[in-house]
């Protein structure tokens, strides 16, 4: 399986995309999937494309015709088993 490359973003500070990029390379870790994060803000997605996946922990009205997954689930801790699902499915294809 080739590298997938996941880009994280947040609205503003770095602290809840940290949280969510770093459960996304642990995801990945645990399921053999060779990742490569662009943690960046919202507003620069577009210059972190194209990539396999965006998880963002705020809000995107954007659409770039990449997979979007909120990561907010895994800064409040609510629905993170599903949020982890959906992103398997997405780079596993």
């Amino acid at each position: 399986m080739s590298k997938k490359k996941v880009i994280v973003a947040c609205g503003g500070a770095v602290a809840t995309s940290t949280v969510a990029a770093n459960a996304v390379v642990e995801l990945c870790k645990e399921n053999g999937i060779d990742v490569e994060i662009a943690q960046c803000r919202i507003s620069e997605i577009a210059s972190n494309l194209p990539a396999d996946l965006i998880v963002p922990t705020s809000r995107v009205k954007r659409d770039y015709g990449v997979p979007l997954i909120t990561g907010m689930p895994f800064v409040s801790g609510v629905g993170v088993d599903k949020t982890k699902e959906k992103i398997l499915k997405v780079l596993k294809g």
